[in-house]
C-alpha cells in the first residue's frame, strides 16, 4: 500500500445484541446518535483512551459527524482522512478497492477477477477517483493542515462498514502518516467484515448484524452530509484543548 506497513489485527469487539436493544432497537436516530453510542462503546472497552495521545479521524463526508461525537467524548482533536471508493464500473455501489491521501491504494483482486473487470476499466475508475480525491482534499485541507499522527493513536471513524475497502485505505493512510496504533470504529458493520478486518490493531462496532445489506438501513435519518457541514464541524474548537 505505497509505503504503508500492514500490522496484524488485534482483537475486535462488538456490542452485544442485548446491550444494543437496551439503547435502541438496533437502529440509530442519526449520525450524532450513532457517534455518541460508538463513543460509549469505545470508552467501555478502552477507558484509557482519554489518557492516550489520540487523534480522531473521520471519513468524509458521513463519517465526520460520527467522529465529532467520538472526539468530544475522548477530549481529542478531530481531523479527516480522505479516501475514495473504487466502484465496479457497472455497479458503482460495489467496491473493488479504494484510494487515499498520500498515494495509498487498495485493489481487491478477488472482486476484479470474479466480475471480469478489465485492466482498462480499473485504470479508468482509478483515474476518475484520484481526480475526485484531489478535489476533495483541496476543499477540506484549504483552511488547515493535517494533524501530526507520528507516534499517536489514530481512531479512524466512519458511519458504517460494508466491504471494508475504504476503511482499509483509511487505515493505510494513517499508518503511512506515522500513527503508532490504529483503532477502526464504526456504528455498524457486517459481522464477517469486522471479524476479518486485517489493517487495524482493534475494530469496534456497536452493531454487527449477520443480515447486513446497507449502512443506511440502520439509521432512521441517513441524510447525506455536505462539504459545508464537514468544514463547519472541523472549524469548531477542539474540546478540552482551549485555554
Amino acid at each position: 500500500m505505497n509505503g504503508a506497513t500492514r500490522r496484524p489485527r488485534g482483537w475486535w469487539h462488538a456490542g452485544s445484541s442485548a446491550q444494543a436493544a437496551e439503547r435502541s432497537p438496533d437502529m440509530f436516530d442519526d449520525r450524532s446518535d450513532a457517534g455518541r453510542r460508538l463513543a460509549a462503546e469505545l470508552l467501555r472497552i478502552e477507558p484509557g483512551l482519554r489518557e492516550d495521545d489520540v487523534v480522531v479521524l473521520g471519513l468524509p463526508r458521513g463519517g465526520v459527524p460520527v467522529a465529532a461525537e467520538v472526539a468530544d467524548a475522548l477530549h481529542a482533536p478531530l481531523d479527516v482522512v480522505v479516501v475514495r471508493k473504487l466502484g465496479v464500473p457497472w455497479q458503482p455501489e460495489v467496491a473493488m478497492g479504494a484510494v487515499g491521501e498520500g498515494g495509498v491504494e487498495l485493489l481487491d483482486s478477488r472482486v476484479v477477477q470474479s466480475l471480469g473487470i478489465s485492466s482498462d476499466d480499473v485504470q479508468f475508475v482509478r483515474r476518475r477517483e484520484r481526480d475526485a480525491l484531489a478535489a476533495r482534499v483541496a476543499i477540506l485541507r484549504a483552511r488547515r493542515e493535517p494533524l501530526d499522527l507520528v507516534g499517536r493513536t489514530a481512531v479512524v471513524v466512519d458511519d458504517g462498514l460494508a466491504t471494508g475497502s475504504t476503511a482499509r485505505a483509511a487505515c493505510g493512510v494513517v499508518m503511512h502518516r506515522g500513527a503508532s496504533r490504529v483503532v477502526l470504529a464504526a456504528p455498524v458493520g457486517p459481522a464477517t467484515t469486522v471479524a476479518t478486518f486485517p489493517d487495524a490493531d482493534r475494530v469496534v462496532c456497536v452493531l454487527t448484524p449477520t443480515d447486513f445489506s446497507a449502512v443506511g438501513r440502520f439509521y432512521r435519518d441517513f441524510t447525506a452530509t455536505t462539504d459545508e457541514e464537514v468544514l463547519a464541524i472541523l472549524a469548531r474548537p477542539a474540546p478540552g484543548l482551549s485555554g
